[in-house]
């Protein structure tokens, strides 16, 4: 039997979670004994873009069994998708939406799903923390992914619907990575207006981007930065390396336990491509709240009883 060959596309290799995709999808490829070449995109969508076609477009012999990648723009490539699956190549996209899935599985004879983390639900549970930190409302700094991620725009809008009308929502935006956040948050500290703005918690769609936020505030002047470190700082991903370790030093009083799911798409692969297993069009995989939200709210009341 012929060694299936996957090609992965993560959207860079700066973020925790994208380093954590890579890292699960090369200890799924080494179990299931498949190939894999993985490439990083540099968060520029063109760039992916025209990366994926070189391998679509090249000899028969080194095309890939399958691509699956995470959209690094505002779109899941339909033209490059169709131009795969009309080359054979299977096709995954994951936690994006694709609403040309459907027809790629009508007019080809290649695997083709998405796998994505539930990203309205992301940000339900970033408002429902939120309110579990601020009893009382307040006012949030929170920092959005790009404006052209469909990831980005769903966790706002669970956030939005979720969270409690006490809470004011101050919103600047990075792009996923911690250094992207430095930058947008010390540019926003050096004006005037920061100085007179009150906030009681920042809030940001990744784990990297609190921490850029946090690395930016540490370095206002002494007695800013001590007001500014004391507030809660939150995240989302969840990675046990950075997320979850920050909630257990205190650097963030919370994230949301989002799981690399690019391991789980060459699994899905292989067993169709060997098996014959059938495939759903859309496997979406539930995110947690860590700490729970019930530890969270009980540290809320124990906060607002001592005054905080």
């Amino acid at each position: 039997m012929k060694k299936l060959s996957f090609l992965v596309s993560l959207t860079n290799n700066d973020n925790d979670y994208q380093q954590e995709q890579a890292a699960a999808a090369e200890k799924a490829a080494r179990r299931l004994g498949v190939d894999l070449k993985l490439i990083h995109a540099s968060n520029d969508g063109l760039a992916q873009s025209q990366q994926l076609l070189q391998f679509i477009q090249g000899s028969a012999s080194s095309r890939p069994d399958a691509i699956v990648f995470e959209p690094a723009g505002g779109t899941a490539f339909p033209q490059v998708a169709r131009a795969a699956a009309a080359a054979g190549i299977g096709w995954v996209v994951l936690n994006h939406e694709a609403d040309y899935v459907a027809e790629l599985r009508r007019s080809y004879k290649v695997p083709a799903f998405t796998i994505s983390a539930d990203h309205q639900e992301i940000g339900r549970i970033q408002g429902k923390q939120f309110a579990a930190l601020l009893p009382q409302g307040g006012s949030i700094l929170y920092i959005e992914g790009p404006a052209n991620s469909s990831a980005a725009k769903e966790r706002s809008a669970g956030m939005n619907r979720a969270k409690p009308v006490t809470i004011q929502v101050k919103t600047m935006r990075a792009n996923w990575t911690e250094d992207s956040a430095y930058r947008t948050v010390s540019s926003w500290l050096r004006l005037s207006t920061s100085q007179e703005t009150h906030i009681d918690l920042v809030g940001a769609q990744d784990d990297s981007m609190a921490a850029g936020a946090r690395k930016a505030f540490s370095e206002v002047a002494i007695g800013d930065r001590d007001r500014w470190l004391r507030i809660p700082f939150t995240g989302c991903d969840g990675m046990p390396k950075t997320g979850q370790a920050w909630v257990r030093t205190g650097m963030l009083a919370a994230t949301v336990y989002i799981r690399p799911n690019a391991d789980l798409a060459l699994e899905m692969l292989t067993d169709s491509i060997r098996g014959g297993a059938m495939l759903p069009e859309s496997k979406i995989i539930p995110p947690e709240s860590i700490p729970s939200l019930e530890e969270l709210t009980s540290r809320g009341k124990l906060r607002r009883g001592a005054g905080a």
